[in-house]
């Protein structure tokens, strides 16, 4: 599964950020300017996000800008959540706590009555995220 996020216009800085978080690089940035009618856009459209990617483990992060003038309207809601599964309990506690840097925790990391050391929090970017490390049995 690679879940695709939509921005306002913040693709860039929200892919700076993840980037900043789990490392890697970029395997895609594509700009709007450089689509077929990118010509016909505002200039400050023509330099939003119409692609970016971001491999993260196994899957890839991707997302695009929702550009008004192209007829697209984001809405944030709560219908999704992105979900870490980490190796260690320190690695679940440092991703928790860069991703929470400017977001909001909805849950603190915790042991959870089912084994898992779990946490929830919405990033500064409004997306919501799930930290989940297991212990091997």
């Amino acid at each position: 599964m690679n879940p695709y996020l939509n921005f306002n216009g913040t693709s860039e800085e929200a892919f700076n950020f993840y980037k900043s978080v789990f490392g890697g690089e970029f395997t895609t940035m594509e700009r709007f300017k450089n689509t077929p009618d990118g010509d016909k856009l505002s200039p400050e459209d023509a330099n939003k996000i119409m692609h970016i990617a971001l491999p993260i483990g196994g899957n890839t992060l991707m997302a695009t800008d929702a550009l008004e003038s192209m007829g697209q309207t984001l809405t944030q809601g709560n219908n999704f959540h992105l979900s870490i599964h980490t190796e260690s309990k320190a690695e679940a506690d440092k991703l928790f706590a860069a991703l929470g840097v400017g977001g909001k925790v909805e849950m603190p990391l915790m042991y959870m009555f089912w084994g898992a050391y779990f946490g929830m929090l919405n990033d500064k970017f409004g997306i919501k995220w799930l930290v989940n490390y297991e212990p091997k049995k």
